[in-house]
């Protein structure tokens, strides 16, 4: 019997397991939104990661089984919180603490309440979305900002402990201890599952905001895995960027964010070409980008500005704005780029906003004043680690014709880079210039 086909490999036809991609595909689309349930009616981080996982490792057996359900989401979303329920039975003696008896009722409760329906959901309370309410409980102001973001992008965008790290320049132990101090706050402050209400929401936005843009900026740009987009993390964090829209009207920020992510979005299918490999933005066809989310994102940030309350996202999305507007790499209005950057700068403080600008100064005014504000940056010693400074650096020398120092550059980019596609992309760079 010939097996269905996923390519080849040295000649060999390699056959396609359904189970195993069904379940990757679930991984990639569904746990966020289970895990996000599971949190609220569990009331418990470590419960809710656990009885998931458990889930996860049952469905490959009854996938096989029984068949791939119809909706794989439901089908986890049930079967992990029966695997919770019976362990909290297990667990519920005479001695029971009470929360763990209040979690059992809190999670019997939903199954009897789901078996009415078959889609697995609930849609109790103002804002039928578990994610949305899981975004503001982790972003509390009982937690450190760190934490906030840290601890939403690991139970709502699925990224794993090394990859939160890498996004913070920090030390994964250090970011272990961090996620495992944020989930026992909020256990034991009893801090509540819930979207805020409007008279509180705008103080507890600056962290929401982050977090979704780290989820954009995952997916955009994965730090790790093949290295190509990941759809579902950029269509996650706009889907939240518009409901975020939706609770706050009267915030510019939000609409800036968005725009900011639409307009980045807009060049999704042009960023690689049919081999995968990365293109840079002045080499891509602008006639692949998506000219309605250009005209959206513009629409917004015009709007947002308009309300004369600039803040770092709107800034952004007009940087992002003006490369959008310009028909070719050549009409690019390099000066008002570098005026928007030279504006962020002020307000962050930011070395990477510094990167930014240094580059937009080097387009503006040619390589050598761009590496002049490069020179002081890498001095200071705050970007030895991050791969973009380097980059960068190794461009402006190679325009320079600097050969020797521009591949010095290189192959210290190349050694940060964790990307595939962007390690590839600076090989090719390097071999350029021998």
């Amino acid at each position: 019997m010939t097996p269905l086909l996923c390519g080849s490999t040295a000649g060999y036809r390699v056959a396609v397991d359904p189970v195993q991609q069904a379940i990757e595909r679930a991984f990639r689309e569904e746990s966020g939104a289970v895990l996000a349930t599971l949190i609220r009616q569990s009331g418990d981080f470590d419960r809710a990661e656990d009885a998931l996982q458990e889930a996860f490792a049952a469905a490959v057996h009854a996938w096989r089984d029984h068949g791939i359900p119809d909706r794989p989401g439901a089908w986890l979303l049930t079967s992990a919180r029966r695997k919770a329920i019976d362990r909290l039975r297990r667990e519920a003696t005479a001695k029971a603490k009470q929360r763990e008896v209040a979690a059992l009722a809190a999670l019997e409760a939903a199954e009897a309440s789901d078996a009415l329906r078959p889609d697995g959901r609930q849609a109790d309370g103002p804002i039928a979305d578990d994610r949305l309410r899981l975004i503001f409980t982790c972003c509390h102001p009982a937690l450190a900002v760190e934490a906030q973001v840290a601890l939403t992008l690991r139970t709502l965008g699925g990224l794993t402990t090394p990859e939160i790290a890498r996004a913070f320049l920090i030390p994964e132990p250090t970011l272990a201890q961090r996620l495992v101090r944020a989930k026992r706050k909020i256990r034991d402050a009893g801090i509540p599952y819930e979207v805020p209400g409007r008279d509180v929401l705008p103080e507890r936005l600056d962290a929401v905001l982050a977090v979704v843009y780290l989820i954009f900026n995952e997916g955009y740009f994965p730090s790790s895995g093949p290295g190509s987009v990941r759809t579902d993390l950029c269509d996650e964090a706009i889907r939240l960027g518009r409901q975020l829209g939706e609770l706050t009207s009267e915030q510019p920020e939000v609409d800036g964010l968005l725009a900011l992510m639409l307009l980045h979005d807009s060049r999704r299918r042009a960023r690689f070409d049919g081999d995968g490999e990365l293109v840079a933005l002045d080499e891509q066809d602008r006639t692949r980008w998506n000219r309605a989310a250009i005209d959206e994102g513009t629409a917004l940030v015009r709007g947002a500005l308009a309300r004369r309350a600039p803040g770092p996202y709107q800034i952004q999305a007009a940087i992002a704005a003006v490369h959008a507007e310009a028909s070719d790499a050549a009409e690019t209005d390099w000066l008002q780029i570098a005026a928007l950057y030279g504006e962020l700068e002020r307000r962050t403080g930011s070395p990477v906003v510094t990167l930014n600008r240094a580059v937009a100064v080097s387009m503006a005014f040619g390589p050598a004043e761009g590496l002049d504000l490069l020179r002081a940056l890498a001095e200071s010693g705050r970007l030895d680690d991050y791969q973009q400074l380097h980059a960068a650096r190794a461009d402006m020398l190679r325009r320079l014709d600097r050969r020797a120092e521009a591949a010095e550059a290189y192959d210290r980019a190349i050694e940060l880079s964790d990307n595939p596609a962007s390690t590839r992309f600076l090989r090719r760079r390097r071999a350029l210039i021998g």
